[in-house]
């Protein structure tokens, strides 16, 4: 069955008006029609059965018929917090953390960020982060959306991982190797120039563990699609 996105809130039983492009996809592409039979869902974690029971101009109704049990997210909660890279890095990283089950994406500005884009310029980038995410939903087959937080400090971002069990900061000096438990788990990912001294000191005395990506010199936009890779196998569903 053909899966669609909604922004609609979604129980069983319950009638949902799609709209927009997923509805002209029904309509005029695929060209179902009442009776036929769909998958839906909004992001929240789950799928739902749905019949078509109305196809019209102003859009396709359909019933919900019952939920559906996925297994495609991963039992690891992970964190990715990226410093602000240059140009178009920052919305070219969602596509890849989305598909590998990263649950929460929070960008940062670092002490080396040469980008520090206007709270105009910003809104407009987070719309288009945020499109990105419903995008890559819908091609790898996740029910959970990404998570996109607004742009943080460091700070903040060091305060956040005080709810994880496990905070890691990445840096190109380092020599430990990621620990072998966690469950919630932060990792924080540098700018081009990667992290300043006394950013990783804080980021210690906050009970960040400073852990490597192995003996080579990655780009920051590759770093943080390794790590990503490197904690799915530990700690989620890419090692078994």
């Amino acid at each position: 069955m053909r899966r669609f996105f909604t922004d609609a809130l979604i129980t069983e039983n319950s009638n949902v008006i799609i709209t927009g492009s997923e509805a002209n996809h029904i309509k005029n592409v695929l060209r179902l029609r009442v009776g036929d039979t769909i998958i839906l869902f909004n992001g929240a974690g789950h799928e739902y059965k749905a019949e078509i029971i109305a196809v019209s101009s102003d859009g396709v109704e359909a019933v919900v018929l019952q939920s559906i049990q996925s297994w495609r997210e991963s039992p690891a909660d992970i964190i990715i917090a990226q410093a602000f890279l240059k140009e178009k890095k920052m919305e070219e990283l969602i596509r890849p953390l989305s598909e590998l089950g990263i649950s929460r994406w929070i960008p940062f500005i670092a002490e080396r960020c040469v980008s520090r884009p206007d709270e105009k310029r910003l809104a407009a980038r987070y719309e288009r982060w945020k499109n990105i995410a419903k995008e890559s939903l819908k091609q790898c087959r996740r029910t959970k959306m990404l998570e996109i937080a607004p742009v943080l400090s460091f700070q903040d971002v060091l305060q956040i991982g005080q709810n994880c069990d496990l905070r890691l900061i990445f840096w190109e000096k380092a020599v430990e190797a990621i620990p072998t438990q966690g469950h919630k788990i932060i990792a924080l990912m540098g700018p081009e120039g990667g992290f300043s001294e006394s950013e990783v000191k804080m980021a210690r005395d906050a009970g960040f563990a400073a852990v490597t990506l192995g003996p080579r010199i990655l780009r920051a936009e590759t770093a943080a699609i390794a790590a990503s890779v490197m904690l799915q196998y530990c700690f989620g569903d890419m090692g078994l």
